[in-house]
């Protein structure tokens, strides 16, 4: 019985370069699945067509008006008073807004929210528009 040699085994390689591809494609991938999710917790609406529209990050007032006149912080509804008192004690100098109104609304009912929020002390407000 012949028996071998100890250092004649071959030793495991670790392969790099598959493992990099692998990892590449992990990042893109969930680079990709977060892009869709920025509108997964809004109220649905029917907002204005603009031809110029932009995609921006959200902040942290995502406030929808729907055609009714109720108003939605992300997917919960609020009262106007209860949003404003919300903003107003919230310790951000930064504080910003995007609003995303139903076409269908009267300008004098945002109009009016625009100044309530200005009251707040919000001074970065974002009108929201669908591209067509």
């Amino acid at each position: 019985m012949k028996l071998q040699h100890r250092h004649s085994f071959i030793k495991p390689k670790i392969m790099i370069i598959p493992m990099i591809d692998i990892m590449f494609f992990l990042l893109v991938f969930f680079m990709l699945s977060t892009l869709y999710m920025q509108n997964i917790t809004t109220v649905p609406i029917q907002l204005p067509k603009t031809a110029y529209a932009e995609t921006q990050k959200i902040p942290p007032y995502l406030i929808t008006l729907k055609a009714d006149g109720s108003l939605w912080l992300k997917d919960t509804p609020l009262s106007e008073k209860t949003l404003i008192s919300l903003i107003k004690s919230d310790r951000n100098l930064n504080k910003s807004v995007i609003l995303r109104a139903d076409s269908s609304l009267s300008y004098d009912k945002i109009m009016g929210l625009l100044n309530d929020f200005k009251s707040a002390g919000i001074y970065s407000i974002g009108l929201a528009s669908e591209k067509k």
